[in-house]
């Protein structure tokens, strides 16, 4: 059985993963960073309200002895500065992850990227740059398997406030995009279910960069 260390899991996708560690019984415990309390409890879970995600040393002993990491927190682009939109994209995984992989160097770490990241950091789009950033740091703490998941817009099954104007207006045009174009979109609930079935992958070691095409085949 796993034990799971998840962050997000107050958010769209995050919150899916957790409800699906929640429910399997392959899973033994869960410890979810959070900077609010859901208010949720559960016989696995063990919720850690924490604020300074630059900081994780006070909650160090919660990230030991750990099988899996589910990183699904993140921002959504113009909704907060530049300067913070790379603090919370690009530091906070750093941190997080310097944290799990000194306690856990073999474990399985799945992150949630997006379509577009540049691992070349050369992009003048912010999140392109910045994921990329977020990727390269990952993929140089040599993890005992590492899943980088890059997906296109995500329609979101549970209805939801949009968090802008071009969201709303994907979702209006999601029907029409899955017709025309089906791998240029996932579900809330497919992406979320593969990013928590490949905490449970078995294929080897090393890197697996996972476009929207491959992450689809897999829910």
């Amino acid at each position: 059985m796993k034990r799971i260390i998840i962050t997000g899991a107050t958010g769209m996708i995050g919150g899916i993963v957790l409800r699906e560690s929640l429910n399997s019984k392959e899973v033994k415990s869960v410890t979810s960073l959070v900077r609010q309390s859901s208010g949720f409890s559960h016989p696995k879970l063990t919720e850690i309200v924490h604020q300074d995600f630059m900081d994780l040393s006070s909650v160090s002993q919660y990230f030991r002895n750990q099988d899996v990491a589910y990183y699904c927190l993140g921002v959504y682009t113009g909704q907060v500065p530049d300067d913070e939109f790379k603090k919370i994209t690009v530091d906070y995984t750093r941190v997080f992850a310097d944290l799990v992989y000194q306690n856990n160097p073999k474990m399985t770490f799945c992150f949630l990227s997006g379509a577009g990241a540049d691992p070349k950091e050369a992009s003048k789009m912010s999140f392109a740059r910045y994921k990329g950033m977020a990727e390269n740091y990952l993929i140089g703490k040599s993890f005992g398997q590492l899943y980088i998941l890059r997906p296109s817009y995500i329609y979101p099954v549970e209805p939801r406030p949009e968090p802008n104007f071009s969201y709303r207006l994907m979702r209006k045009l999601y029907p029409l995009l899955k017709l025309i174009y089906p791998n240029g979109a996932i579900t809330s609930e497919e992406l979320a279910t593969a990013i928590f079935n490949l905490g449970f992958a078995e294929n080897g070691s090393g890197t697996t960069v996972l476009e929207n095409t491959d992450i689809k085949q897999l829910h």
